[in-house]
């Protein structure tokens, strides 16, 4: 009897050491998750037009204009931690330029009435740090429109409106950003 508890014990003791070995240390969530949009937005469609895969700063009570302010580098990152990353699967006009298929970094300078959205070649890039303006693919000006409801986490969407033009929409405080995203079609 002694010999069967001690086996159990042994083996108790075997089985939870061994648990503590392989146990991962997952990090905190990060307050600014991921996200990512689409268009069509269904995710099962794999005939993509755009995808965005960006950061969602919260405002917890901050001003809007302290938080998505222009830097010394002239741009902010659009988003928080990593800049976000726009994939065009098929040639695109952006704000009624043409732009090539392939993945793009997106910036902005934030304005009262207009922001400049650009996008640049590099890619990979943790904020605006390392932005130059001599990898500016394009520049480009977008509407801004005030929402009623405030938006606290910064948000980017795609919508189509009625002649078949999409628009992404970027989303934070009460400021609504939009400029079209329309496929080339030869």
């Amino acid at each position: 009897m002694k010999k069967t508890i001690l086996s159990f014990a042994v083996f108790a003791i075997a089985i939870m050491s061994s648990t503590d070995s392989v146990a991962q240390k997952f990090p905190r969530l990060d307050v600014s998750p991921m996200d990512a949009a689409t268009y069509p937005n269904d995710w099962k469609n794999a005939d993509k037009l755009v995808k965005v895969i960006y950061g969602r700063p919260q405002l917890k009570g901050r001003d809007l204009s302290t938080l998505a302010e222009v830097s010394d580098k002239g741009v902010w990152r659009t988003g928080a931690n990593e800049a976000p990353e726009v994939t065009f699967f098929k040639d695109v006009l952006f704000g009624g330029e043409e732009v090539k298929a392939g993945t793009y970094t997106l910036f902005s300078i934030p304005a009262e009435n207009e922001w400049t959205l650009v996008l640049s070649s590099v890619r990979n890039v943790w904020g605006h740090y390392t932005y130059d303006k001599k990898d500016d693919v394009l520049r480009v000006f977008a509407k801004v429109s005030k929402s009623e409801k405030t938006i606290e986490a910064f948000s980017i969407v795609f919508n189509e409106d009625k002649d078949d033009v999409v628009n992404m929409y970027l989303g934070w405080g009460n400021t609504i950003v939009s400029i079209p995203v329309q496929e080339v079609v030869e």
